[in-house]
């Protein structure tokens, strides 16, 4: 790759400042408050197997990375932190029923929602139970952070809003639909898509909705930002980007030939949107335009969420394959089976990723050991 082409392919690929996770931690689902599932790091190719951790039951939640540590839920009902390097168990929280919420790291504790709608906090370093809040839904929604709150969606039809130190209610949004998918945060506004066939877009400050923008049908994907748009799948078969702030469809992609929902959450940058649908394809469009750059055909539903690893894309297919492409041209450099549907989404840090798959088993992956 001569100087010009990398120049040219830094700046297809560079996300925004302050919108990408450090390589060092992926401390939330998608890896940050914009949920844009977007880290620096580089991972290598291809990716062997470190360790394997066991459970009795699938792993829908998505892990988090922190300080040498994996944070993730089980289907089992406990919230589980392991060790990064040996994936040895440090310690099991029991929480009230099934985790399939994916948990944040904040200031020394592990938030988390479960399937009876009880957000738990739990000390990071012990498992110790800090304090705990109840909905009246089941959680799938992931915690999000801005600075002391926590805001999650449940199935009841809220957006809440506790506070991180003591999960005190701070406020809460009735929707006309369950809410499934995380809500994104961006410059003072939670945006969040629900089954009541609009987008929200709500004041952080006190939880009052500024603006609805319909969709089109009911939606369970998380809302990716980035600047004023936002990027969200639809089972009404279709792909939106929105001006959050004006309120308007910047464009919409369906397919006319094979009508199949995404429920899968996109991965986005300054340059691209990629995501994956149930039609077994993970698409790449162009960010601006909507335009389909490149498409992987895969052998099952695409339910799990793609990220961006540096020049790399990292996607879990209900075929039991992890793919790693070629970001800018959609190449599969290589694929590892895990032997079993993957629907929980990748996390990656310190040179690992880590993901959970349908058979209860959880992989740390990475550099291959001497």
């Amino acid at each position: 790759m001569t100087a010009i082409h990398s120049i040219l392919f830094l700046l297809f690929t560079r996300p925004l400042v302050g919108d990408e996770s450090a390589a060092s931690s992926w401390a939330m689902h998608r890896g940050n408050s914009q949920l844009t599932g977007v880290v620096r790091a580089e991972l290598p190719n291809p990716l062997a197997i470190r360790w394997k951790f066991q459970t009795s039951e699938p792993f829908s939640s998505s892990a988090a990375i922190f300080n040498g540590r994996v944070f993730v839920g089980c289907d089992d009902g406990f919230l589980y932190s392991l060790d990064l390097n040996r994936g040895s168990l440090i310690w099991k929280f029991q929480a009230k029923g099934p985790v399939q919420s994916s948990p944040l790291i904040a200031d020394g504790k592990v938030i988390v929602g479960d399937d009876t709608g009880t957000i738990h906090a739990v000390d990071a370093q012990t498992g110790q139970h800090v304090w705990s809040f109840s909905t009246e839904g089941q959680l799938i929604s992931s915690p999000n952070r801005d600075a002391s709150r926590i805001v999650i969606g449940s199935y009841d039809g809220f957006v809440y809003c506790v506070d991180l130190s003591d999960g005190a209610l701070q406020w809460k949004c009735e929707t006309e639909g369950k809410v499934h998918g995380t809500p994104g945060i961006s410059d003072g506004h939670v945006l969040v898509a629900g089954c009541d066939e609009g987008l929200h877009v709500l004041s952080l400050v006190d939880g009052k909705e500024v603006r609805k923008i319909s969709i089109g049908s009911m939606s369970g994907t998380s809302a990716a930002i980035f600047g004023s748009r936002v990027f969200i799948g639809t089972y009404g078969n279709q792909v939106r980007c929105i001006d959050w702030r004006e309120g308007k469809t910047i464009w919409t992609f369906e397919d006319p030939d094979r009508q199949f929902p995404f429920a899968s959450s996109a991965a986005v940058t300054e340059k691209v949107v990629i995501i994956g649908g149930r039609d077994k394809r993970l698409r790449c469009f162009d960010a601006q335009s909507g335009k389909v750059r490149w498409t992987l055909v895969t052998g099952g539903r695409i339910d799990a969420s793609p990220i961006i690893a540096g020049r790399n894309v990292l996607a879990g297919s209900g075929d039991g394959n992890l793919y790693t492409l070629d970001l800018e041209t959609g190449k599969e450099l290589s694929r590892l089976d895990l032997g079993s549907p993957i629907t929980a989404s990748p996390a990656v840090a310190d040179g690992a990723l880590v993901i959970g798959t349908q058979d209860g088993v959880l992989y740390c992956l990475g550099q291959p050991r001497s």
